[in-house]
Order: C-alpha cells, then sequence, then structure tokens
C-alpha cells in the first residue's frame, strides 16, 4: 500500500474480527440454530424464538457490513482503488443493503404474517406440536384446503420469508467472498 494509506494495525484487526465475527454468526443462524430450532421446539414456540432472534440478527449484520464498508471506504484513495479492493466496497455495499432490507422491511412483515397464522393456528387448536412429531393427515395442509385467508396468509408469510432468506444469503455469500479475498491477499495487509 502507498504511504498515507496504510490501514493501522488496529483499523486491520477490527475489520478482520468484525468480518469474520459476522460471517460466524451468520453461518450458525443461517445452518445450525435454524435446523436445531425449528426440530425440537413446538411450532409456535420456534416461531416466538425467531421473532425476538432474528430483528437482532439482522441489525448485527447491518451494523458489521456498515462498520467494514465504513473502514474501507475511508482508508482508500477511490481514484487508484484495485479490482479487489472496488470488489470487496461493492459487496460490503451489497451486504449492507441486504441487511437493512431484511432488518427494516421484510424481517417485520415476516414476523406480522406469521403472528397472523399462529393466531388461526390457534384456534383451532395447532401450533404446540413439534415439526415431523404428528402421526396421520397433515392439519396445516387440511387447514390450507378449507380456509382461504389462512391460504393467503400462508403465501405472504413464505413470500417474505423466502426474500429473506435470499438477502441472508446474500449477506453470507458476501461476507465469505471477502474473508476469502482477504485470506487470499494477506502477504499485502
Amino acid at each position: 500500500m502507498e504511504e498515507g494509506r496504510d490501514l493501522g494495525a488496529l483499523t486491520k484487526v477490527v475489520h478482520l474480527l468484525v468480518l469474520s465475527g459476522a460471517w460466524g454468526m451468520q453461518m450458525w443462524v443461517t445452518f445450525v440454530s435454524d435446523f436445531l430450532l425449528f426440530r425440537g421446539l413446538p411450532r409456535h414456540t420456534f416461531g416466538l424464538v425467531q421473532s425476538k432472534l432474528f430483528p437482532l440478527y439482522f441489525h448485527i449484520s447491518m451494523g458489521c457490513a456498515f462498520i467494514n464498508l465504513w473502514i474501507l471506504a475511508t482508508q482508500h484513495t477511490w481514484a487508484q482503488l484495485t479490482f479487489w479492493e472496488a470488489s470487496q466496497l461493492c459487496l460490503l455495499l451489497l451486504c449492507l443493503t441486504l441487511a437493512a432490507i431484511n432488518a427494516r422491511l421484510l424481517g417485520p412483515r415476516t414476523t406480522a404474517a406469521m403472528w397472523a397464522l399462529q393466531t388461526l393456528e390457534k384456534e383451532r387448536g395447532l401450533g404446540g406440536e413439534v415439526p415431523g412429531s404428528r402421526q396421520g393427515p397433515d392439519p396445516y395442509g387440511q387447514l390450507r384446503e378449507r380456509d382461504p385467508k389462512y391460504s393467503a396468509l400462508r403465501q405472504v408469510f413464505f413470500r417474505y420469508h423466502g426474500l429473506s432468506s435470499i438477502c441472508n444469503l446474500g449477506c453470507l455469500l458476501s461476507n465469505g467472498l471477502c474473508l476469502a479475498g482477504l485470506a487470499l491477499n494477506l502477504s499485502r495487509l
């Protein structure tokens, strides 16, 4: 790096810790805790836990992306960015945008749709079972067939949930690519 553009040692450590911490958190929430909680908790309890966990998770992801983007953006001369530096800035901006969309738009709408679904399910005595524990006909499938309001709410929920999952995977991939790039360029740090 040129004189005057050198990231201080502390800034480099903060950048690496925040980026790796965000990626590790995203890996854990996406691939470990969600599956364990879904398989081990009653359906409505799982929804309650997720409604508390995800807003915090999305805001932490957004904060980490902002910190990393700010560190890199303030430490580089924009006219002389290398391909890697420009790519990393774009990936972090993408992660910040996707995390903000999740935190401010998709997360609250997904949760609102989930609460509406749970209200209808509770009225019919559903929601207290652990997924996969019931034998016989699927009561949720029967409810979808009989109640058009429930079926429509379910579609809204899965639309927002799917978009939120795509945004989450985009953040995970962006941070993973940034970490891979850092690992491949360790000699330049």
